[in-house]
């Protein structure tokens, strides 16, 4: 099993970043007062692809869109096989443990054996080629 390096699991999550920015900033450019409709339209579109690519289509494949761009997949470190949508959101959740710690725990994968955040620790989990 070859480990992802860190250079390419933040270019990853940049451009899964990318793809739901737009909407985020065009529903914080609107006056909620004026229009709380579109506000929460956009919003929720942008939430909804956020879903969809990082714990639907992650959970399923262990491809985010930016993970598949540049070659990387998200696996069971045990069963080296896509970790299920729940796991997935999960972890995504779990990514606030390396918050807390001053976002020191995003760096660990330049450190440890198997280039691992803390979050991918606690849920069992690696970044593979």
């Amino acid at each position: 099993m070859t480990f992802s390096p860190w250079s390419r699991r933040f270019v990853a999550y940049l451009v899964d970043s990318l793809a739901v920015t737009p909407f985020f900033l065009a529903a914080g450019l609107i006056d909620g007062s004026q229009n709380l409709v579109l506000y929460y339209v956009l919003a929720g579109v942008g939430f909804a692809i956020w879903a969809y690519n990082r714990w639907w289509l992650t959970g399923r494949t262990g491809q985010s869109w930016g993970r598949r761009l540049v070659g990387i997949r998200l696996v069971g470190a045990e069963t080296e096989q896509p970790i299920g949508p729940l796991r997935a959101t999960v972890r995504d959740f779990a990514h606030i443990l390396d918050d807390l710690i001053l976002y020191v725990g995003y760096l660990m994968p330049l450190w440890t054996r198997k280039r691992q955040t803390l979050a991918d620790k606690v849920m069992g989990t690696v970044v593979i080629r």
